[in-house]
C-alpha cells in the first residue's frame, strides 16, 4: 500500500524575498561579496579542463589566472556557494515532499523539444554570462541591492525581453 505525497505549501513569496535579502545583506557582510553564480561554474570547468589538459589551462591568461599550475580552481567562495545552493534545494526538496524527476512542458510540445530549448536557452546564458563577466543573479541581485545604474537597467531589458519571447512561447504552454 502507498501513501499519497503531500508537500509542504509553500512560503509566502514576500518572506522569501525579505529571505533572500538578508541572505544577500549577510553574504556581502560576511564574505564581502554579493551572489552570483556563472563564475563557480567557469571553475568546475577550468577544473576539469585541468585534468584534462593541464597545460593548455597554464598558457591560456584568463584560464591560469584561475587554475594555472599552483592553483586549485575550486578553492573559490562561490563554488561552495553553489554546493551549498544545490545541496540546500535537495534537502529542501526532500524534506517538504517536493523532490523529483520531471519535465514540466505544454501540451503542444514534445518532451525532447523543451529539453533542446531548455539546454539551447542555458547554453546562451552560459555564453552571454561569460561574455558580461557575469550573470543574471550576480547583475540583478548584487548589482541591484547597490544600486548600480547598469544593473537596474540590465533588469528592466531582461524582464522585458522576457515578456516579448513570452509573447511567441506561450502558444506551447497552452
Amino acid at each position: 500500500m502507498t501513501t499519497a505525497r503531500t508537500p509542504a505549501p509553500y512560503w509566502n513569496p514576500y518572506f522569501g524575498g525579505a529571505m533572500l535579502g538578508l541572505l544577500l545583506f549577510l553574504s556581502f557582510a560576511v564574505t564581502s561579496n554579493g551572489l552570483g553564480a556563472s563564475g563557480a561554474l567557469n571553475r568546475v570547468v577550468v577544473a576539469t579542463e585541468g585534468v584534462v589538459a593541464q597545460r593548455h589551462v597554464d598558457t591560456t591568461p584568463y584560464l591560469a589566472e584561475m587554475g594555472g599550475a599552483d592553483r586549485n580552481p575550486l578553492d573559490h567562495w562561490m563554488v561552495w556557494e553553489i554546493l551549498g545552493i544545490i545541496l540546500g534545494g535537495l534537502a529542501s526538496g526532500l524534506i517538504h515532499k517536493r523532490a523529483k524527476v520531471e519535465t514540466f512542458k505544454g501540451p503542444h510540445i514534445s518532451v525532447r523539444t523543451r529539453l533542446v530549448f531548455a539546454l539551447a536557452g542555458g547554453a546562451i546564458m552560459g555564453y552571454g554570462a561569460r561574455l558580461a563577466r557575469g550573470c543574471t543573479s550576480g547583475q540583478g541581485l548584487s548589482g541591484g541591492s547597490t544600486m548600480s545604474l547598469g544593473s537596474w537597467l540590465f533588469l528592466f531589458a531582461m524582464f522585458a525581453s522576457a515578456y516579448f519571447v513570452a509573447i511567441f512561447a506561450r502558444r506551447l504552454w497552452r
